[in-house]
């Protein structure tokens, strides 16, 4: 709540922050900035191998070419034998010609269902976003109900999150699985992150990039050295 609220006073009518576009928008914003670094992107090259030599990365071998490096971060599907199954994620993409009911005919709204309301053991996530993010023609919405898995009838655990939606016109289901790295990385210098978990606001895997970031620098980072300001882009 202290993280909603201090959110709130920073941005405004609400707390949270979404890409116009859609999330793509990040990694293509990722890419621009590195270029500016000095970074190299190399695309629909697929990663055959994570090379090892002595205990520690070396390299990233695709088609036949090495990429020499000191160290590799990435998602579990590129180091299935350094990671471990820790659970399941079950997500409903829905499409609406309507807001949500109840929520005063809000473009976007973020629910979050506690799991003691509906006897579980974890929350259910409920994110709406619309036309003003460019993600969708006008008069349409884009819901995303998710939760963790925890019995053999994963769609029906999504049902507290979907009876709010009123009328459904599409529903698109996806159950998958979700991994942890076995190790910090430090030993090797192969630095994995965890899978997107069923929450919807990114907050988890916020602190999964702060955490990582500490174990391949040494310190935590210094927020204090961000100086631009979200006016700059008004």
């Amino acid at each position: 709540m202290q993280l909603y609220y201090r959110s709130v006073n920073r941005f405004g009518k609400s707390p949270y922050l979404y890409p116009l576009y859609g999330l793509g928008e990040l990694p293509q914003s990722f890419a621009r900035l590195s270029a500016v670094y000095g970074g190299t992107y190399m695309l629909e090259k697929p990663v055959d191998e994570i090379v090892i030599e002595d205990g520690k990365v070396v390299g990233v071998k695709s088609d036949g070419e090495t990429a020499r490096c000191e160290k590799v971060i990435c998602d579990p599907s590129y180091a299935p034998n350094r990671v471990r199954k820790c659970g399941q994620v079950v997500r409903a993409i829905c499409i609406l010609n309507h807001p949500i009911p109840n929520i005063k005919n809000a473009l976007s709204s973020q629910i979050i269902i506690p799991q003691n309301q509906v006897g579980r053991r974890h929350d259910i996530y409920v994110s709406c976003v619309s036309h003003p993010h460019y993600v969708c023609p006008e008069k349409f919405f884009v819901v995303l109900v998710a939760t963790t898995v925890e019995t053999s009838n994963p769609h029906q655990e999504l049902q507290p999150g979907l009876q709010l939606l009123g009328r459904i016109e599409h529903i698109f289901y996806s159950v998958a699985d979700l991994f942890e790295p076995v190790d910090d990385g430090r030993s090797s210098n192969i630095y994995i992150s965890k899978s997107y978990d069923a929450s919807t606001h990114f907050e988890s895997t916020c602190t999964d990039v702060l955490e990582m970031y500490e174990r391949i620098t040494g310190s935590p980072f210094d927020f204090s050295k961000v100086t631009r300001n979200l006016e700059d882009d008004s």
